[in-house]
């Protein structure tokens, strides 16, 4: 019997996924399929441990890493992700393995046959998340560098160098370019977070990531924030968030 735990936050993805498992392992129990962070915690905290964890990198509320930073995690991960920019290299430095978007049923099977040597070798593959996050820093990672944005029933990619800053708005999110135009994008503001060179974009609070060029006056507000006047102008009042503050100063004197 091999109990698999799936986190997947695309319903059709997760369907594909659980059939292609009963038909590479039959005799799997596929135990649930999770769709977002917080609902991961409350199944590991309410759950013992399956045997294996089938688990894509970016959910509707953030990166899957921040379930295995806060949980004791006793078996091993299998990471499915749509984009390749993340630093594959950390899974395999790990022992994880991992699948690119599309998820094919060869790759899968010699994923669950990596799974079936470690559990026999009897090693202990516990993630190491601190290699992981320590591989979105610079020189374990390659930036993004560009983006594919739709308007109307045209496509036309935008370079970082033209992006000032990232925003969301009812559930949407958006970039915002040097020329005031503003287009909708697929990456959430916690996903643009662990893609976006850190030197030059800041999170300053839930709904704003700004870029260091972004900035046209900085104003001191209430509670040590900081009230930032942007260019172009953003369609909300951008505050520093006061948790944020602190390391927002740090950001701005390029200060580790």
């Amino acid at each position: 019997m091999l109990n698999i735990l799936i986190i997947e936050d695309e319903e059709p993805a997760a369907k594909r996924l659980q059939k292609m498992l009963l038909d590479i392992v039959p005799e799997a129990t596929v135990l649930e399929n999770i769709v977002s962070v917080s609902s991961a915690l409350k199944w590991f905290r309410e759950n013992p441990s399956p045997d294996l964890i089938i688990s894509d990198i970016q959910l509707s509320d953030g990166l899957s890493f921040e379930i295995y930073k806060k949980i004791d995690l006793v078996c091993p991960v299998i990471f499915t992700t749509a984009y390749d920019q993340y630093a594959i290299e950390a899974f395999k430095v790990n022992s994880i393995d991992y699948l690119l978007k599309p998820i094919r049923k060869d790759e899968l099977e010699k994923a669950v046959t990596k799974y079936k040597k470690i559990n026999r070798s009897a090693a202990e593959p516990v993630i190491d998340i601190n290699k992981l996050l320590q591989s979105f820093s610079p020189g374990g990672t390659e930036y993004k560098k560009r983006f594919v944005v739709r308007y109307g029933e045209h496509i036309k990619t935008i370079n970082i160098e033209d992006v000032v800053y990232f925003y969301t708005e009812d559930k949407v999110n958006f970039l915002c370019t040097r020329d005031s135009r503003r287009f909708v994008i697929d990456f959430n503001l916690d996903t643009l977070e662990s893609t976006l060179d850190p030197k030059t974009f800041f999170r300053i609070n839930r709904q704003y990531i700004i870029g260091i060029h972004s900035i046209a006056e900085m104003l001191a507000y209430s509670k040590s924030r900081v009230l930032v006047k942007l260019n172009p102008s953003a369609k909300h009042e951008t505050i520093v968030s006061t948790e944020r503050s602190a390391d927002f100063k740090h950001w701005l004197g390029d200060e580790k």
